[in-house]
């Protein structure tokens, strides 16, 4: 027992000559494939068991015999280890070749597939996280192809918009300079009106791009659907009237809610003008509020006839109109972009579904607490 100090202290003293060599090599090749790292600490390990070995064996002056039967033992174990350390390493490359092959095919635009080979934890675990980013890519891209066809037919409809009335101020303005005009207060009150509607579209789409550019300032107050939902109706009445549709309370419960009550009283302006035009004559638009767990929902419900399943998503993309039976003679597609902008902005959301003889569109805020 007295030797035992003696022994570790030779023991040690080789393999830390190997251990030191062995770090270095290491370090050398750290840049290298996992496979020629397995193979240098696989040699580190079994050249130190050796010379720890010889070390003592010197040492102790073991028999030549005894000696060479511990150098075999340890040269068949170092060859069995490197060995199973290069098959394990060709594993690893397999599985990491498969994975950067996947890999890269996400990063060409494509979708990402898991390699359906075996692979380690680690390996596993980040082909995972990789489908997971691979479908949240997809649905950016889906989603960026949507507000991008968005776009394309906001500017066709701008365009469209802006070139008649443009057109026609000029047409007007031309016949007034030349002193040809038959009524001239008939075609003032026309300028007028044709300006008065520029003006209403440039305010949209000034509204439109601070909601977009995340610079709308809201001023919350504590107030009652109720009330809001009074004054809505009191400056929509007159349209209804003209275009002959019954405006209906079909309950609102007053409830209290946190808005804006400038920017919530624009979204509902929208939402009743929206369900005006597109109801017929004699039709009715209703309007409810009602209390839904910690949400206030309020509802438009309007005679459109409804609208397709297929142009449902899109009812609140910018410059969507829909087909030319729900196309108004005015405006850019804009209000129920709007809308939606300025509910999210009050951390509610939007949604539109239909209901026999027409659809309904909601708006689901928190409740006050």
């Amino acid at each position: 027992m007295r030797d035992l100090p003696l022994i570790a202290l030779y023991a040690a003293a080789g393999t830390a000559v190997v251990g030191a060599a062995g770090g270095l090599v290491l370090a050398a090749v750290r840049r290298r494939s996992v496979a020629v790292s397995l193979a240098v600490l696989i040699a580190v390990t079994v050249g130190a068991m050796l010379a720890g070995t010889l070390s003592v064996a010197w040492a102790m002056f073991l028999s030549a015999h005894d000696l060479a039967v511990v150098v075999t033992v340890g040269l068949v174990g170092a060859l069995a280890s490197t060995i199973t350390a290069l098959l394990l390493g060709r594993w690893v490359i397999g599985a990491h070749r498969a994975l950067e092959r996947s890999a890269r095919a996400l990063g060409q635009g494509g979708a990402f597939a898991a390699p359906a080979a075996p692979m380690p934890a680690e390996l596993a675990s980040l082909a995972r996280e990789l489908a997971d980013t691979s479908e949240r890519l997809a649905t950016s891209r889906e989603r960026e192809r949507a507000l991008e066809s968005s776009r394309r037919e906001l500017v066709a409809w701008i365009s469209h918009d802006l070139r008649s009335p443009l057109a026609g101020l000029r047409a007007m303005a031309e016949a007034l300079e030349d002193g040809i005009a038959e009524d001239p207060d008939r075609y003032h009150r026309q300028i007028r009106g044709e300006v008065e509607r520029l003006s209403a579209m440039v305010g949209d789409l000034f509204e439109l791009s601070r909601i977009q550019a995340g610079s709308l300032a809201l001023s919350p107050t504590r107030m009652s659907v109720y009330d809001l939902i009074s004054d809505a109706i009191a400056g929509a009445d007159p349209l209804a009237k003209e275009c002959g549709v019954l405006l209906a309370d079909r309950g609102v419960e007053p409830v209290p809610v946190e808005v804006d009550g400038k920017e919530m009283s624009r979204v509902l302006a929208n939402l009743l003008v929206n369900a005006i035009r597109h109801t017929p004559a004699d039709g009715t638009v209703a309007v409810a509020a009602s209390r839904r767990a910690d949400s206030v929902v309020l509802s438009v419900t309007d005679g459109c006839g409804g609208i397709s399943e297929r142009d449902l998503p899109r009812v609140f993309d910018t410059g969507w109109r829909g087909t030319d039976a729900r196309t108004p003679p005015a405006g850019a597609g804009l209000g129920l972009a709007i809308v939606r902008g300025i509910v999210e902005a009050h951390a509610g959301r939007t949604g539109v579904h239909n209901v026999p003889g027409g659809c309904r569109f909601e708006v689901i805020l928190p409740a006050a607490v």
